[in-house]
């Protein structure tokens, strides 16, 4: 089973181990996660699921398609590193990923 890392701002980590098919989001919300909200439920139009992808899987983490860009627009915070935890899906690929949290969600 994929472990995934949630980085808090304040550097609390919350590593959680992740089925794969589920979505950031997801894991997030079922393990009460604070800083992911997740308002829409997964369908990409809130981006209250804002997370910033570690460097050192920027390249592993496939890029924002078109919908998630736009969507990251309203996004506070929003770095070149920014994504939608609805749109990043778990997969064995991904073990160990880290992902930093903003401090607030928009």
């Amino acid at each position: 089973m994929p472990k995934i890392t949630f980085v808090e701002h304040d550097g609390t980590a919350h590593t959680l181990d992740a089925e794969t098919g589920t979505n950031l989001m997801q894991l997030a919300v079922r393990n009460g996660l604070p800083s992911i909200i997740g308002e829409c439920g997964g369908n990409c139009i809130c981006s209250t699921c804002h997370l910033h992808v570690d460097a050192a899987w920027t390249r592993t983490v496939a890029p924002a398609g078109e919908e998630e860009e736009m969507t990251l627009e309203f996004a506070e915070e929003r770095t070149a590193t920014s994504r939608l935890g609805c749109q990043i899906t778990v997969t064995d690929e991904l073990d160990g990923l880290v992902v930093h949290l903003p401090e607030t969600q928009s």
